[in-house]
């Protein structure tokens, strides 16, 4: 019985807690579709014994939930859902265990993530020494002439100067070499890379992107955003085989981390082809869908260069291509990275002060490509790091609505990193979706305050909670492989805001609560790929898809020992921790 009044009283906090938030408030009324349940129907599988999280308004804790052809029949107390259970119901005891709906990436780059794992990986690396003896162990295996791909390295864990060619090319002379920055933003390339790319002293610099050079105007080996295709269109293609295992590797690596669906942004960064994603989608996903082999939800986005494609495709087929594979809409870059120096602001870098960043997209051509895709009813996603950036393209959205009129457009912008005094208020007031990736703080805030300085970077970073004060749409993903992909370390990123090596929390007042991280990672990021209708909540006709998490009860919950024990996809076992 005390437990039972725990229950209760729980549910009464969370479920005020979620009527005082507006926009949660706003979508999720009229939204639960509530599935008619025959009297002779029985459930597939019930899961009891335990503490659910179900995100919905009507049932927001209850200890049981039964299932049926993959979706959520009842949930409530087991005694409710005792009429269901038939001779062929399976029982999954909890053992007061925490679940929560499936944990809904909102911005990963899927089948790059599932190539990265497979090549030198230099995340994490803190001395120069360290970073070539990598290189060296890689590269000694290979034959003369092959690629020596990877990445992640950054160069703030050393705090040193970045990375050239001279690093790595008394150890690579028969091997070009191509590693990018954590950020995606720039790669480093040897000089036989250099070479094999046509770069040279005299080479200029392409639009929306930089060649960085010595004193003597020689190449370093560094390339920014679009110069970075220079050297990527000398790479040989990834094969047909090498793309279909890494949507599968990729599947497996976000069901351990409790991921079920993801928005998949693409192998497109500005110096990439536009056609990579449509490759994917017919060589990879519909394979991979048709033989039976997804494992993961996805909510592709495609290059929005290519919209009017993409919108003859959903003409044809609608958002959803199966129970696997919706057409999300369309992404488009305005600046760079921080890391990198070319997200754009409206002041100089501290530590660069003749630069403000770089535009990738011109405004002019970004307008009419978005207004074209809202036009044909496609949804927005629009990067950006800078402030400037970020106000541009705000600008740019409230324009376009007020021109084409009133309807559920939800843009988005992805990352929202920095911005300018009063702009957190606009996500809110514009109704536009703030699609965030918590690691990057982590990773960004001793960098931030060496490139922004101490008083712009605590101000106008990472703006959490300033975005939810003013009523505005938070969603939570990863970037994956730029950082991992692991939502409940990302939770505890949001909440706790504590820097490696930093003792105290990076502007503290921007923290967030424990039920507006879980939002971001299901419900809110649910709607904002227009899901929220299939997923997102364990709410009766949503699709059944969950995770077990090793605590028991959310008072307890606590993020340093929290563990994924296993993961559902349509009411089945698709990842187990005792099987590891």
């Amino acid at each position: 019985m005390n437990n039972f009044r725990f229950y209760l009283s729980t549910a009464a906090v969370v479920l005020l807690a979620v009527a005082s938030y507006a926009p949660i408030n706003k979508f999720l009324a009229g939204t639960q579709p509530q599935r008619k349940v025959e009297r002779d129907e029985v459930a597939d599988l019930v899961v009891t014994n335990g503490t659910i999280y179900t995100g919905d308004t009507a049932f927001t804790l209850v200890d049981s939930m039964a299932i049926s052809d993959g979706r959520v029949l009842r949930v409530g107390s087991f005694s409710d859902l005792k009429d269901l259970i038939g001779a062929g119901t399976r029982t999954l005891n909890l053992d007061r265990k925490l679940v929560l709906p499936g944990f809904i990436d909102s911005h990963v780059h899927l089948i790059s993530g599932g190539l990265q794992i497979g090549r030198i990986e230099l995340g994490g690396i803190r001395q120069k020494d360290e970073f070539v003896n990598k290189v060296k162990g890689a590269v000694a295996n290979m034959q003369p002439g092959s690629w020596l791909l990877g990445g992640g390295w950054n160069d703030n864990l050393w705090r040193g100067e970045l990375p050239t060619a001279s690093w790595i090319d008394d150890i690579t002379p028969d091997n070009p070499v191509w590693l990018t920055r954590v950020d995606g933003h720039m790669g480093l390339a040897n000089s036989l890379a250099l070479k094999f790319a046509g770069i040279y002293k005299h080479t200029p610099n392409p639009d929306g992107g930089f060649i960085v050079r010595e004193k003597t105007e020689e190449p370093t080996g560094l390339l920014i955003d679009s110069a970075m295709k220079l050297v990527l269109s000398s790479i040989p293609e990834v094969s047909l085989e090498q793309r279909r295992e890494a949507l599968l590797r990729a599947s497996d690596y976000a069901l351990k981390r409790g991921v079920t669906t993801v928005v998949d942004m693409g192998r497109y960064f500005p110096a990439s082809s536009t056609e990579y994603s449509w490759e994917d989608l017919s060589d990879v996903y519909r394979w991979a869908d048709s033989s039976g082999s997804m494992k993961i939800r996805v909510c592709l986005f495609f290059p929005i260069e290519t919209w009017k494609r993409l919108s003859e495709l959903k003409a044809k087929t609608g958002h959803k291509l199966s129970q696997w594979i919706y057409l999300g809409g369309v992404k488009a870059f305005a600046d760079g990275s921080l890391g990198s120096n070319s997200a754009l602001f409206f002041e100089a870098y501290a530590d660069e002060p003749s630069n403000y960043g770089l535009q990738v997209t011109p405004m002019d051509f970004l307008y009419n490509m978005t207004s074209s895709s809202e036009k044909a009813g496609l949804q927005v996603a629009i990067h950006a790091i800078g402030d400037k950036a970020n106000d541009l393209i705000l600008n740019m959205y409230k324009s376009i609505a007020l021109v084409n009129g009133k309807r559920d457009r939800r843009f988005r912008i992805e990352h929202a990193q920095h911005l300018a005094p009063g702009t957190a208020a606009k996500f809110g007031e514009q109704e536009i979706i703030a699609s965030v990736q918590p690691d990057h703080m982590m990773d960004d805030a001793d960098s931030a305050i060496r490139k922004l300085g101490v008083d712009r970077a605590n101000q106008g970073s990472y703006l959490f909670q300033s975005i939810l004060s003013s009523n505005g749409e938070l969603v939570f993903g990863s970037d994956w492989p730029v950082v991992d992909i692991n939502p409940l370390k990302s939770i505890k990123s949001a909440r706790r805001r504590v820097p490696p090596g930093w003792e105290a929390p990076w502007s503290p007042s921007q923290s967030i609560s424990l039920n507006d991280a879980f939002r971001g990672y299901t419900i809110s990021a649910a709607r904002a790929c227009f899901l929220d209708g299939d997923i997102g909540s364990l709410s009766p006709g949503k699709l059944a898809d969950f995770v077990v998490v090793s605590v028991d009860s959310l008072e307890n919950f606590d993020e340093d020992s929290a563990r994924v024990e296993a993961t559902y996809v349509g009411g089945l076992e698709a990842y187990s921790r005792s099987d590891d």
